[in-house]
C-alpha cells in the first residue's frame, strides 16, 4: 500500500468517520490483495477503500443500505469478471464473520466492480 492510500485510511480513522475495527479490516483486505500481487495504491484502490470503509461503518451503525437502481446493470457487467465476484463474496463473508456487518447484494456487486477495476490495473505477471 502506498503512502497516499495509508494516509486516506488514517484520515478516515482520525476524523472519526469510521470505526477503528473497520479501518483495520479494510487495511488487512488491502494487504491481502497486495500480497497476491495486486497493485494497491491511492490511484488503483482509493475508491474501493473509501466505499468499503463507509459501507461497513454504516452497517455497524445500524443504517440501512438501499438497493440501487443499477444493480441489474452492475451484475451484468460483472458477468465477465467471475474472479472479482468471488473475491467480493469472500470479503463480504469475512466482514459478516469478523465485524457482524452483512453487506447486501448491491454492495457486494459494487465491491466486485471495484475489485474488477483493480485487477485490470494490475500488470500481468511475466510468463516463465
Amino acid at each position: 500500500m502506498d503512502d497516499q492510500l495509508a494516509l486516506r485510511i488514517q484520515l478516515f480513522r482520525e476524523g472519526g468517520q469510521i470505526k477503528p475495527e473497520v479501518a483495520d479490516f479494510v487495511a488487512a483486505e488491502l494487504a491481502a490483495l497486495e500480497a497476491e500481487g495486486r497493485t494497491v495504491t491511492e490511484a488503483t484502490a482509493g475508491m474501493l477503500t473509501s466505499h468499503l470503509m463507509m459501507a461497513l461503518t454504516r452497517l455497524l451503525d445500524g443504517e440501512a443500505i438501499e438497493q440501487f437502481l443499477t444493480d441489474d446493470q452492475v451484475a451484468a457487467e460483472l458477468a465477465g469478471h467471475p474472479e472479482a465476484v468471488a473475491r467480493a463474496r469472500e470479503v463480504a463473508e469475512r466482514a459478516r464473520r469478523d465485524l457482524g456487518a452483512a453487506l447486501p447484494e448491491s454492495e457486494v456487486n459494487f465491491l466486485g466492480m471495484h475489485l474488477a477495476v483493480l485487477a485490470q490495473q494490475t500488470p500481468a505477471a511475466p510468463s516463465s
